[in-house]
């Protein structure tokens, strides 16, 4: 019977007459390389020969890898909870864990953030955007705090800026642009330019509604539809305007002699114009009583626009029969009236010119001219001027009546 020690050492003296495993796989990884085609055509072959034991093998090895991945799933799962349920049970450990390892990893974290942001620059941007946009005061308190603190910072910055020739050119001439709108302004006696200053919040608001309004899958047909709604009711307007002011005005009155509340005329006669051109139209469901609001402003004022120009037709027309009529008389005064100017020391005017005033003096008292101004009554006496020089000379009136003046002047 052989002693503790011989039986022990038996083993150990196998062990070291056999190679060991590593040398074992390298010598098969060198047969490997060596005889890829070979053994490539061998597992073909075997395969072809045992089809259905190379299918058995080949499910039990993706059931055991399925199987596999399954637990590792479930071990990195576990872990995860662990890991949550942790942070939740000591969150002054793990704030202080990761403040230290910011802490002793800055250049990471700056590139892990650079790195991020160059991937996803747009959605960086539009949600610090979105943190501004929310809450604008708080944004305007840290934009005033950090001037404060880095004035020597803003000051290299709008050094670096107009540095730039062309950007400090242009901003020159706007000044100067500015500062020249400002003194034609106050020579003229007028206010000065009101300017809304509108924040990047305001701005970025602006083209968020101007998106969605733009890019509403039906803002076709509700464009269609306020624009025919539009332009029919200026159209019905514009053709029975005054039938329906007459059918307005005689309901007023009715309203008032049984006893209700008076209403604007003008309310009723768009009320009516509305109901009768929506009941016309194809579709109006996309309409909206802001849209119903917006088409009347625009007949009231497209009906403004018509009516003084008739009045100006109208001026203009009076001005030049009135003008043929009389020419002879108002030439006549005109003589005197420069008699005058002169008696007085003031220069002579010019005749055609007192012509047409005169005119228009007296036109002007029996044509309507409710819807014109100061300036259209001005405007209307200078194209009937010219329409009177196409049939009159109006320079050789001018040189006789003035040789009548300088007679009744001698």
């Amino acid at each position: 019977m052989n002693a503790p020690s011989e039986e022990g050492a038996a083993p150990r003296k196998a062990l070291a007459e056999h190679p060991s495993l590593d040398e074992e796989a390298e010598k098969r990884h060198q047969y490997v390389a060596a005889n890829r085609d070979r053994i490539r055509e061998l597992n073909r072959l075997w395969r072809a020969e045992h089809l259905d034991r190379a299918r058995e093998l080949n499910r039990d090895s993706m059931r055991r890898a399925t199987a596999r991945r399954h637990r590792e799933a479930e071990v990195r799962a576990r872990g995860r909870e662990r890991a949550k349920r942790w942070r939740l049970e000591h969150p002054e450990r793990k704030r202080a864990y990761q403040q230290r390892w910011v802490a002793e990893n800055r250049e990471k974290v700056h590139e892990y953030y650079n790195r991020y942001y160059e991937a996803h620059r747009d959605e960086v941007n539009a949600r610090a955007a979105a943190r501004r946009d929310a809450d604008p005061d708080r944004t305007k308190q840290i934009t005033r705090q950090w001037a404060e603190r880095n004035k020597e910072r803003r000051a290299e910055l709008q050094r670096n800026r107009r540095s730039n020739p062309e950007i400090y050119q242009s901003e020159l001439e706007a000044n100067a642009a500015s500062r020249r709108l400002k003194r034609s302004l106050s020579r003229a006696g007028l206010p000065p330019k009101l300017l809304h200053a509108t924040t990047a919040a305001e701005r970025r608001a602006n083209e968020r509604e101007a998106d969605a309004y733009f890019n509403d899958p039906s803002r076709s047909e509700h464009l269609r539809q306020f624009t025919v709604f539009a332009e029919s009711l200026t159209e019905h307007m514009l053709k029975n305007g005054a039938r329906m002011r007459e059918f307005a005005e005689a309901y007023v009155s009715s309203r008032a002699r049984i006893g209700l509340r008076p209403v604007s005329v003008e309310d009723v006669v768009y009320a009516r114009a509305v109901e009768l051109v929506a009941e016309r139209m194809r579709r109006v469901d996309l309409l909206t009583s802001r849209d119903v609001a917006a088409a009347v402003r625009s007949t009231k004022t497209e009906i403004r626009r018509a009516e003084r120009q008739r009045q100006f037709d109208g001026l203009v027309k009076a001005i030049v029969t009135q003008l043929h009529r009389d020419s002879g008389r108002y030439g006549v005064e005109s003589a005197m009236e420069n008699k005058a100017r002169v008696r007085r020391g003031k220069p002579l005017a010019p005749v055609g010119a007192l012509v047409v005033q005169l005119a228009t003096r007296e036109v002007a008292e029996r044509v309507p001219t409710s819807k014109l101004t100061v300036g259209d009554v001005r405007s209307a006496a200078e194209l009937a001027k010219l329409h009177v020089a196409g049939s009159f000379n109006i320079v050789h009136k001018n040189q006789t009546v003035g040789l009548t003046i300088r007679q009744l002047g001698s």
